[in-house]
């Protein structure tokens, strides 16, 4: 099982943005799998979530770096069943994996806001560091490749297409698309979901 809790960075000098990232996420996650407990406010600025889907998993932790406003923690291991009603209520080892990481990840220990936490920390590492490498490509990514990037993953479209639509060459929409390190980015995460699963199935085991 998997547990994200993401605490707002800044909180005490911004307004609170958990209303607008819960609705964000209610949107993000309404048709897919994996979702054990949805988000909810837990205390002050932070959310938490139950997972059982590795994939998942990777999407909303990187949907919430990009956001670049929140520490993300994931933890990794069993829960206590059967689960409340709500991730709040909810207890077991992965909720205290996902408070170890979700401070390691709001410190200076960690190159960017997302840490990870397990019961074994040597397969745990490995995953974290991965995932520190595909969000800092993340969180590095300029507005006008997400532009392209989202086009371009939202369904069938073509490059030429992408360019039609923003009225760019498809020249310009290629050298977005390099700058953005989409191709690299996206190579890597059918690996970081097979290390997120690995460690949910070590723990299962």
């Amino acid at each position: 099982m998997f547990v994200i809790t993401a605490d707002q960075d800044d909180s005490r000098r911004s307004s609170d943005r958990v209303p607008a990232l819960l609705a964000a996420l209610v949107d993000l996650t309404h048709d897919v799998d994996g979702v054990a407990l949805p988000f909810e406010r837990t205390v002050g600025d932070e959310v938490q979530g139950v997972l059982t889907d590795a994939g998942t998993t990777l999407t909303i932790a990187l949907a919430l770096q990009r956001r670049q406003e929140w520490s993300v923690g994931i933890g990794v291991g069993t829960v206590h069943t059967p689960l409340a009603e709500t991730a709040r209520a909810s207890t077991g080892p992965a909720f205290l994996h996902a408070r170890d990481a979700v401070e390691r990840a709001k410190g200076r220990t960690v190159p960017v806001p997302i840490a990870l936490a397990a019961a074994d920390p040597a397969p745990a590492a490995e995953c974290e560091a991965l995932l520190h490498l595909i969000t800092t490509v993340v969180r590095r990514r300029s507005d006008a490749g997400w532009e392209a990037v989202d086009l371009l993953a939202s369904g069938s479209r073509t490059a030429k297409d992408v360019a039609e639509e923003l009225g760019i060459s498809p020249q310009a929409v290629s050298s977005r698309l390099r700058t953005a390190m989409w191709e690299e980015e996206r190579a890597v995460h059918p690996l970081a979901v097979r290390l997120l699963a690995d460690l949910d199935s070590a723990t299962a085991g």
